[in-house]
Parts: C-alpha cells; structure tokens; sequence
C-alpha cells in the first residue's frame, strides 16, 4: 500500500506539471513545448479553409461559450480506490454526470455506468461473480493472470480483451506476484437486450487493423462491437498514431459519447482551443456540443495507443 501511494502521489505531482492550466494565460510548461505548439497552430493556420475542420472558430478561447476541457479529461492516478468483485480495486477515469455542464471534474458520462483503472494484487483472486444488469470490459494493461467461467479458462496479459455478458459467473485471478492492472468499462445492459453466454476473449496485439487512413492518420484495430454483444456501447477499438502526425481535428454533437484513453506513449490532447498532454491512464470525453473539436497529436518519435469506446444511438438527443 505504501508503494502503491508512493505512485499515485508522484503521479499526481506529474499530472500538474503536464496538465494544470492557469486561467490567468500561463501554461506551466517548458519552452520546448511552447515552440512545438506555436508550430503546431501555424500549421493548423495554414489549412485550407475548405479542410478546417467543420469551421473551426477561429476566436480567442472565451472560458463563458467555450467548454472547460480539463472537467472532460481524468486520470486514475488522481482517483480515490474503492473495492469491487471481491479483491479488485478500482480507480475512477470518468464517471457519470452531465456531459454538457459537469457537475465536477471527470463527471461527464451519460451512458457507460463507469471507466476505472482496476488493479488485482500479486496472487489475488477476486470473489465469484455474475453480473445483473451491466456488462463489463477488460483491457489488460500489465502483468499476468486467468479468467475462469463455466468449466473454461483464458490467460491475461498484455493487451488482452474480455467482454464479460451479464449473468455469467467469472474469477479473476492474479499468478504473479506483481499487480494485474486493467482497464474497466462497465455497461448497463437495456430491457429486451439478450446477453451473449460465453466469455469472449480477444488478444489485441493479434488483430489485424482496420483501417490506416480515417481521420488522416487513425491506425485503428476494432476489438468489440455490437455483434460481439455489447450491450449500449456500439464500439471498443485501439487508435494508434505514428510519431509526428495528427489526427482530423473534428466536433461531435448530442447523443454521442466517445472516450479516449492513452494506454501506451504519451501525445497532446487537443480539444476546443486547448492542449493538454495524455499520458498513459488518461482519458477524455469529447464534449457532445457540436463545437469543441479533437484530436491527438503525437509529437514523439515513438508510436502511441488509444483505448476507445463509443456510443451513436440517439444523435442528436439524450435518452
């Protein structure tokens, strides 16, 4: 546990230095960073104006009509742990709230019940469960374990994916020493919906991609879909971004919520007229106001990986 707060503490203090924004005109960012950004808008300046982007403003941030970015992003790392299934602990990323006036930082999801960061410690099992009326996906982050149902069992690790149906009985368990640390999407399954009943297990790493080209320079791998038996989410993917490209800078509007989360490599988070660093354990919700537009950009030399899921049904309203 000592360790363990040792991390969220020196994660907190890594936070403020790559995200906190003060209101007063000053990033808290060094000069190598303000020269990539100043490079950055000559380029997006320089867009024809038939590509800009579903008319981007082109005023001045106004913190009165513009969203408030840092209240859509979240890290677990700043997140208090609470216990689930039995021996899992989870930590908040986003949470549910209002989407267009959240009610405090992180709370902004309409659909998904929660996004944590969960973390099962070395040679732990969790406590037998059947989900009622949710749904729940895993993304493995890191470390090595099995899932357990129904006579059956898969291994963990890496960039694994389970799609667990509700009212099916599941164990996880830890077979290491170090933590099993994931990524959690929990989902309410909707009257008339029927649940698959099988676990499904799909490996990442091993998929072929998608496509290569969306959004200018999305590398994508589609893990879970409806067919697959999602219950309100309609798409989980991986979006990778190749060193020194960015992504097509583009808004969403009511109905839609779609999440980005950084799982490997660090890029900026661009959103509205705003930029914030994503590290690993980050994720945001584009604001569902037709006008924040986003994008990832990734100024490294090295490629990074987005955890995604989104949700279209009702564009335009809130059901």
């Amino acid at each position: 546990m000592i360790i363990e707060n040792n991390k969220m503490d020196y994660s907190r203090n890594e936070m403020k230095y790559l995200t906190t924004y003060n209101r007063n005109k000053k990033y808290q960012c060094g000069p190598a960073f303000k020269t990539w950004i100043a490079g950055l808008f000559i380029v997006m300046l320089a867009m024809p104006l038939t590509a800009a982007a579903q008319n981007m403003d082109g005023a001045p941030y106004d913190p009165i009509n513009d969203a408030d970015i840092d209240m859509y992003m979240g890290s677990w790392q700043e997140s208090w742990p609470s216990h689930t299934h039995g021996s899992l602990v989870e930590r908040d990323i986003l949470t549910k709230g209002d989407p267009i006036n959240p009610p405090r930082k992180g709370a902004v999801l309409t659909y998904v019940n929660r996004f944590t960061y969960a973390i099962l410690t070395g040679k732990a099992s969790t406590a037998p469960t059947t989900l009622r009326g949710e749904q729940e996906v895993l993304f493995i982050s890191s470390g090595n374990g099995i899932i357990e149902w129904n006579g059956k069992t898969a291994d963990l690790y890496e960039s694994v994916a389970v799609l667990v149906p509700e009212g099916v009985e599941f164990t996880i368990t830890n077979t290491c020493e170090e933590p099993l640390e994931m990524y959690l999407i929990n989902e309410p399954v909707p009257a008339g919906f029927t649940p698959k009943t099988d676990i499904l297990v799909k490996v990442e790493e091993s998929l072929p991609i998608s496509s290569s080209d969306g959004h200018w320079s999305h590398i994508v791998k589609s893990i879970f879909n409806s067919s697959d038996g999602l219950a309100t989410v309609e798409n989980i993917l991986t979006v990778s971004f190749d060193p020194m490209t960015i992504g097509h800078p583009h808004t969403h509007g009511k109905g839609i919520e779609e999440v980005w989360t950084a799982v490997k490599g660090t890029s900026a988070a661009f959103l509205g007229k705003e930029v914030r660093w994503q590290p690993p354990g980050t994720g945001y919700m584009i604001p569902p106001d037709g006008k924040t537009h986003h994008s990832n950009i990734n100024n490294s030399d090295e490629r990074v990986k987005i955890l995604y899921f989104g949700r279209f049904k009702g564009e335009g309203q809130f059901k």
